[in-house]
């Protein structure tokens, strides 16, 4: 990609919860960019579905392999079936892929990026399929890495409370359903959830392993400890699913290598472009019903632990659609424009 030019982009996976949301921020944001063409892979017929870019309607087309040739950069929101077939193409012809969907997560050959974290891993080489972390592991960097940095950091543990949204528009049209009909003292519709999700809290959504931990928790703590460059870095999380419609909450417990207090933790965290202190203010609480939609990531309340030394707990809550996944990958492609 050059910077003397404007890019052609393309768009799979228009109608995903992910795919609405970056195309909402580039609309928004500033970029270079020419022209945006959006597809989807369940459209068959030409002209059959519509949206808007820039207050103009736009065709969804069909996709086929051939979809993406001439394209400049290309953000793969689909499902991961999908995004891996149209992923792979990239290298062979030309285009640059941002994927939004977790599909190549688990890849050490394609990278991992969280910008501001470790986006200098894109101007090693010419990269042209790029992952996007989870939601929590592109929250729980932007924390990690400034402690880190200035701190050091013991231990870290995090109990993060996911929405429903986390499963797309199935989860939110389940939890939905599912509230209206207890409201309405009727039958409850159970097909995203094995159990209840509305009015109800769940330990887990999946199998758990030996240990306990889901496939899903060792990925995130894997992702974190690879944005990172720390694999031995010392993190336990845990997931539970809660009947919210969008954003993580998380509480942290992070213990020191190097003592402070809440003012200079809470100085260090205001420091950054990407984060809210709003820990002493009683007028901007943090909560997923505040939260929900905004660019930052929220800090509601940072507590030092008198039992043990140099350790704090952190509460914080982000929205897992727009800094959890489309303003990340929207910042990796500027990266991209601004380095080539």
């Amino acid at each position: 990609m050059k910077t003397n030019k404007k890019l052609r982009l393309a768009l799979v996976g228009t109608d995903s919860l992910r795919g609405n949301e970056i195309k909402n921020v580039l609309e928004q944001k500033k970029f270079p960019l020419k022209d945006i063409e959006f597809f989807d892979p369940d459209v068959d017929e030409e002209y059959s579905k519509l949206t808007q870019s820039r207050g103009e309607p736009k065709v969804i087309h069909h996709l086929d392999r051939n979809s993406l040739q001439g394209m400049d950069l290309v953000f793969l929101a689909a499902d991961k079936k999908t995004n891996r077939e149209y992923g792979l193409l990239a290298r062979d012809q030309n285009f640059i892929a941002i994927d939004l969907s977790e599909t190549f997560n688990d890849e050490e050959d394609i990278p991992l990026v969280v910008a501001r974290v470790n986006d200098d891993v894109l101007a090693q080489r010419k990269q042209v399929l790029i992952a996007n972390p989870h939601p929590v592991a592109i929250i729980l960097t932007n924390i990690l890495n400034l402690v880190l940095q200035k701190y050091g950091i013991l231990k870290a543990i995090a109990f993060v409370l996911q929405p429903v949204s986390a499963f797309d528009r199935s989860g939110i049209e389940e939890l939905a359903s599912q509230s209206t009909a207890l409201l309405g003292g009727t039958s409850l519709s159970k097909k995203v959830f094995k159990e209840q999700i509305a009015f109800n809290l769940l330990s887990h959504t999946e199998k758990p392993g030996s240990h306990g931990f889901s496939t899903a928790e060792k990925q995130v703590v894997a992702e974190i400890k690879r944005v990172l460059g720390r694999p031995n870095f010392p993190l336990s999380l845990s997931v539970i699913q809660v009947p919210v419609f969008h954003t993580y909450s998380i509480m942290t417990y992070l213990e020191l290598e190097k003592e402070t207090d809440i003012p200079g933790l809470g100085s260090l965290l205001k420091g950054s472009p990407l984060i809210e202190l709003c820990a002493s203010s009683a007028s901007c609480p943090v909560s997923s019903v505040s939260v929900a939609g905004k660019e930052k990531i929220f800090i509601g309340q940072v507590k030092k632990e008198e039992a043990f030394p140099h350790s704090f707990w952190i509460w914080l809550v982000a929205d897992n659609l727009t800094r959890g996944s489309a303003l990340n990958a929207f910042e990796i492609a500027r990266v991209l424009v601004t380095s080539s």
